[in-house]
């Protein structure tokens, strides 16, 4: 798994814990975008011999997505809007224009994230464990999921450009550490 440089804020975990019905809401959205996000790198060229792996991850996010709207469904919370996530916005402003330079930069971050939702998904579980058991066991099956996916997009990146790609990620550690801090009063996933 990735090592980040700067670890999560203390007052993430309370937080999200202390407001479920909000982070369901806003997993549902991220699961919705990440099936969707998959399914547009499928527009760069250096990735079109990864169509079968891109369309794999989008019907997995698809099948997550409706699990978290299964979730909502069953606990009475509505499906509202999506609140923006500075962190994603600023890792997603990060990215270059220029073929070879965006796709890597895409993939990275959508590594990042994925590798980001592994990580927390993990706290998530063991912190749930006694106080919410059937969210505690969901987020706890979907850790698997988010690394391989963490680690797909990774792999794509580096066999588009394995030199570009080692660069990038320097960047992209120094940039995630500079945003994981910036306060967020949101209960949010990211």
């Amino acid at each position: 798994m990735l090592l980040f440089r700067e670890k999560f804020g203390a007052d993430w975990l309370p937080k999200v814990v202390g407001d479920l019905p909000a982070v369901l809401v806003d997993h549902a959205h991220l699961e919705r975008k990440a099936a969707t996000t998959a399914l547009n790198l499928e527009k760069y060229r250096d990735l079109y011999p990864r169509v079968e792996e891109l369309n794999a991850i989008a019907i997995e996010e698809l099948q997550h997505f409706q699990l978290v709207l299964a979730l909502l469904k069953r606990r009475g919370i509505p499906f509202g809007q999506p609140h923006p996530s500075p962190w994603i916005t600023g890792l997603m402003r990060s990215i270059r224009n220029g073929q070879r330079h965006q796709v890597i930069d895409h993939l990275i971050c959508c590594a990042f994230i994925e590798g980001r939702s592994c990580e927390k998904f993990q706290f998530l579980a063991a912190a749930l464990a006694g106080i919410d058991d059937e969210l505690a066991t969901f987020y706890g099956s979907l850790v698997e999921s988010e690394g391989n996916h963490y680690a797909t997009y990774l792999l794509m990146a580096r066999d588009v450009d394995e030199a570009e790609t080692a660069r990038r990620m320097d960047f992209y550690l120094d940039l995630d550490a500079e945003l994981i801090r910036v306060p967020n009063p949101l209960a949010m996933l990211h």
